[in-house]
């Protein structure tokens, strides 16, 4: 049986032991109950629309801070000297 011997064999699936692993995890997502009442809903909203304008607002001082002048990792030109603060505090001159 050189030829077609192979015709009926059938692929394995998952064993048993890895579904029995993954039966008991949660999907990825979000797992909270929309608001049913009228009054949690518009308190649902407002808190939606005041978070995302309140991070619209720092992504605008973001953006204006690095657009300001040159480009410097969140920090005044003025506060250190060039390598004042750089290896401060980690172990230096230790014997």
């Amino acid at each position: 049986m050189a030829q077609g011997g192979a015709k009926n064999i059938k692929a394995k699936g998952k064993s048993g032991g890895s579904t029995r692993k993954n039966s008991g995890k949660t999907k990825p997502g979000r797992r909270d109950v929309a608001p049913k009442d009228k009054a949690r809903i518009a308190e649902r909203t407002q808190k939606k629309k005041l978070s995302s304008s309140i991070n619209n607002n720092i992504e605008k001082q973001m953006v204006n801070a690095a657009s300001a002048g040159k480009l410097t990792i969140m920090r005044n030109t003025g506060d250190l000297e060039a390598g004042a603060g750089k290896d401060a505090g980690k172990g230096k001159g230790k014997a």
